[in-house]
C-alpha cells in the first residue's frame, strides 16, 4: 500500500510539473471567466515562467490585474506584451483603458490611436478614445470618435449614449435621438439625462 501511495504521489507531482505554458494559459482563461481572478493571475504567471515570450499571457495577466484595479501592474504587463508583439492592437487598447483609469487621458489617447492604426475597424478603441477626449474637453473630437464607432458597429449602444450627451452639451443638437437609440439597444440611459435632453 505504501509503495502504491508513493507511486501515486510521484505521478501527480510529475503531472503537475509537466503542464505546459499553453495549458496554464488556458487554465488562467477559464479561471478568469469564472471570476477567480487571483487564480487566473497565478496561472498566467506560471505560463509566463514557462514561456517568457508569450505576449498573450502577459496581456491576459494584465487584464486580470486591471480587474483587481492594479492598473500600474496591468500597464507593466500590457507594455511587456507590446514589446514582444508590437502589432498587438488589443494590448495597446487594454493599456489605454488602464491609463484612463489612472486619469492619464493623453496617454490613453496615444494607445487607443495606435490600436486604431493597427486595426482600423476597432470600434471599441474609437469609443474609448472618444471617452478620453471628452475627459480632456475635446468634445468635437470625442463626437467624431463616437460617430466612427457607430459607423463600424451600428448597434453600439454606449457610443450612441455618449454621443447624445455630448451633442447636447456642445449645442450641436439636442442629442435625444442618440439617447433614444441607446435605450432601444438596451443601454441603461440615466433617467435625468432622458428628462433633461429629451424634454
Amino acid at each position: 500500500m505504501k509503495r502504491l501511495l508513493i507511486v501515486l504521489i510521484l505521478f501527480f507531482s510529475y503531472t503537475t510539473y509537466s503542464q505546459t505554458a499553453e495549458e496554464y494559459f488556458y487554465k488562467g482563461n477559464k479561471k478568469y471567466n469564472k471570476g477567480d481572478i487571483n487564480g487566473a493571475i497565478e496561472d498566467f504567471t506560471k505560463a509566463i515562467e514557462l514561456d517568457s515570450n508569450d505576449a498573450f499571457a502577459y496581456n491576459n495577466r494584465g487584464l486580470a490585474k486591471s480587474k483587481l484595479e492594479d492598473n500600474y501592474g496591468a500597464i507593466e504587463d500590457f507594455t511587456k506584451a507590446i514589446e514582444l508583439n508590437p502589432d498587438y492592437a488589443e494590448a495597446y487598447y487594454n493599456r489605454g483603458i488602464s491609463k484612463r483609469m489612472l486619469n492619464d487621458y493623453s496617454g490613453a489617447i496615444v494607445d487607443y490611436t495606435k490600436a486604431i492604426e493597427l486595426d482600423p475597424d476597432f470600434a471599441f478603441a474609437y469609443n474609448n478614445r472618444g471617452l478620453a477626449k471628452a475627459e480632456l474637453e475635446d468634445n468635437y473630437g470625442a463626437i467624431e470618435d463616437f460617430t466612427k464607432a457607430i459607423e463600424l458597429d451600428p448597434d453600439f449602444a454606449d457610443a450612441y449614449n455618449s454621443r447624445g450627451v455630448l451633442k447636447y452639451a456642445t449645442g450641436i443638437s439636442d442629442g435625444c435621438s442618440d439617447l433614444m437609440m441607446a435605450k432601444e439597444l438596451g443601454h441603461n440611459v440615466h433617467p435625468d439625462a432622458m428628462k433633461n435632453i429629451c424634454n
